[in-house]
């Protein structure tokens, strides 16, 4: 087999010359047919991959080149990829770790120092044996040293002997990344009435993009027609108002403008129809106070050149038709959307509009100006106020807006830049802003597009328009909000849900400990959603009969897709503290390199402002060791008297190697 190169380099960092030159007895164990037969065999038959792993890891190689060439086979194998000595090599090549690992000649004559990849796993424990040998070595190493250290401290002495116990701890598993995030879902799209799910499913399609997008903004399209006219009687006086703030995530060039442009389509026609029928109206009750006002000008010119006891008659005849005058209200213009709209404004169109009114946009630029773009202050009480339904008055020098029911409406289509920067906004997270959004951050498609997708088909196209324009304009004309209840099966599916998802809330240990305000209003945003889908699914009767268990569930997978991208969405806001402070102590072991660490050594290398006590090292490292970075070890007591022994970390030695 290949003879070792020259110069070799030892787990303690000191170059050890070839062995026919050097001190045999400062060789450690190390077996390079062994480890050669292991990597070749791999390439040779990737059913041995199994049988290895299970036996040895590749940090067990002696040779840096062999663990980094049997780490990138494990890789190529878990994406279901070859790895012959031809794909192998490419693939190095394109990682820039071809030359390091020998070259291309290196990987074919691995393969050929194979006996027979029957043996695959006998080798393989010959590699581990060896590398648990060398491990002793170094720490025996360690304790004879600290012995003959007359500095060393009892304490220290203690500490190295129970590493030395612990210091055959098996195998390194690869880490698992701390940007790791599982695959997160595709919207269930077919939770939708069987209309809107054909135009998602179509127009996702035909633009290539993810169904996503469509699904979230059809969600806020629904929340459009209904926000401010239905609500969802749950238990006692528990209601939820069917509005919706839901913000979709993707990159440039997914073609963001054109689907939000296909899904609110109907919403503009409907607008545009509501303005024509009541244009009428307007036009005659404009007529109607004018000449109101004429003819109380009129009444009052006439008292005012009177005399005697006709005044008085004149003048209360003038005070009437002044006081009819005022009581007579000219309509506003009906507004079903707006964008580019400070919160003033916002808030002055949802009085016009009796409370009701939807943001809808294809850009983040409304978050800049709710932080105060135009004004210099923010002011997101209308948003707040407007998502929970709560009483809002505002009294102003020249006019005093009062909006008892407030039903606003947000559906945006933005950039993941957009969702980092809100994520520094303090004020949008204490107030509770961010909170009160479903995300929704697909994956993007782009690279993988087809080139000439199916359009959506006509008749889809249209049912999508005729519904969506016909829900709008009768449920407009509702004055009083209809009151949606649940049926038992209903009820019941959302109170599992809520005894599902209330442990999870939990600070220490749940799933949603970290992102509670936001976690905190999820069931409440599936019962809205519940009585969205409710109304898509009965578009002439939905007001007259409760809404059903199936109903209920197909909401509850809609909360469950948004919880998950949530849960990545608050990580690119950097809310998760545990994940922040894990990321800054793996950066501070990766720079000093350290084998094993204790605790209180750690703790003086890291910044005080964002570890201001011991307590709070132990949440990143908790977490560090979940993802196989480091190894928490405590040493046993010795029986005498004193403080317990203080914890030491093993550091996984590829962390070390990142230095390197």
């Amino acid at each position: 087999m290949t003879a070792e190169p020259a110069v070799v380099q030892l787990a303690s960092g000191l170059p050890m010359h070839d062995r026919a030159a050097a001190d045999v007895t400062r060789v450690p164990p190390h077996d390079l047919d062994a480890e050669q037969a292991v990597v070749g065999s791999l390439m040779l038959a990737p059913e041995v991959i199994a049988e290895v792993t299970a036996v040895m890891d590749p940090a067990d190689h002696y040779r840096p080149a062999h663990e980094a060439i049997h780490r990138t086979i494990l890789d190529l194998n878990a994406q279901g990829r070859p790895a012959d000595p031809i794909t192998l090599g490419h693939h190095l090549e394109q990682l820039g770790e071809l030359h390091r690992v020998g070259g291309r000649a290196y990987l074919h004559t691995l393969v050929q120092a194979v006996p027979t990849t029957a043996n695959a796993a006998y080798y393989a424990e010959i590699v581990h044996r060896l590398a648990r040998r060398r491990r002793s070595i170094e720490a025996g190493t360690r304790i004879v040293q600290a012995g003959m250290t007359p500095d060393a401290t009892e304490e220290d002495l203690q500490e190295l002997l129970a590493l030395g116990a612990e210091t055959l701890p098996g195998v390194w598993a690869d880490p698992i990344p701390l940007n790791h995030q599982p695959k997160l879902p595709t919207f269930p799209t077919h939770v939708l009435p069987s209309w809107l799910r054909e135009f998602v499913d179509a127009i996702a399609e035909e633009t290539q993009t993810p169904p996503d997008l469509a699904g979230a903004l059809a969600l806020a399209v629904l929340a459009t027609t209904a926000g401010g006219r239905v609500i969802v009687q749950l238990r006692g006086r528990w209601r939820e108002p069917t509005n919706l703030f839901v913000v979709v995530a993707l990159p440039p060039g997914n073609r963001k403008s054109a689907v939000f442009a296909a899904m609110t389509a109907p919403l503009r026609a409907a607008e545009k129809q509501l303005v024509t029928q009541a244009a009428g109206r307007i036009a005659e009750a404009e007529v109607t106070a004018k000449m109101a006002r004429e003819a109380a000008d009129k009444a009052a010119a006439q008292a005012a050149k009177s005399d005697g006891p006709e005044r008085d008659g004149l003048t209360a005849e003038a005070i009437a038709l002044a006081q009819a005058a005022d009581s007579l209200e000219i309509p506003n213009s009906p507004r079903l959307l707006a964008d580019d709209s400070t919160p003033e404004v916002v808030t002055t169109l949802m009085s016009e509009q009796g409370g009701r009114l939807s943001v809808m946009s294809a850009e983040g630029g409304i978050f800049d100006i709710i932080a105060g773009r135009y004004s210099g202050t923010p002011n997101m009480e209308i948003f707040l106020k407007g998502h929970a339904g709560d009483w809002l008055r505002v009294d102003r020098r020249t006019r005093v807006e009062n909006i008892e029911a407030p039903a606003l409406t947000m559906g945006l289509a933005v950039q993941p830049d957009v969702l980092e920067d809100i994520g520094k906004h303090r004020g949008f997270d204490g107030r509770g802003l961010l909170a009160r959004f479903l995300y929704a951050l697909p994956e993007s498609l782009v690279g993988y597009r087809k080139p000439d997708p199916a359009p959506v088909p006509e008749p889809v196209a249209e049912r999508y328009e005729r519904t969506v324009t016909a829900l709008t304009l009768t449920l407009a004309e509702w004055t009083d909000p209809a009151v949606l209840r649940l049926t038992p099966e209903a009820d019941q599916a959302l109170a599992a849900y809520d005894q599902r998802i209330e442990p999870q809330l939990r600070a220490r240990g749940g799933r949603l400990g970290h992102i509670t305000k936001w976690a905190s209003k999820l069931v409440g945003a599936t019962a809205r959603m519940a009585g969205l889908l409710h109304l898509g699914q009965h578009l002439e009767t939905g007001y007259t009969k409760p809404i059903s268990g199936e109903t209920m569930n197909a909401a509850i997978a809609l909360g469950d897709y948004f919880a998950t991208h949530a849960l990545t969405v608050f990580d690119l806001m950097g809310a998760d503290a545990a994940l922040t402070r894990a990321r800054t102590l793996l950066t501070v072991l990766e720079e000093n390199g350290w084998e094993s660490v204790t605790r209180r050594d750690l703790f003086a290398k890291l910044s005080r402002s964002e570890f201001p006590t011991v307590a709070d090292l132990e949440p990143a490292v908790a977490l560090l060791e979940e993802h196989g970075y480091l190894r928490s070890r405590t040493p046993s007591r010795t029986g005498k008297r004193g403080r317990p022994p203080a914890p030491r970390y093993l550091i996984h030695p590829q962390v070390r190697e990142a230095r390197a």
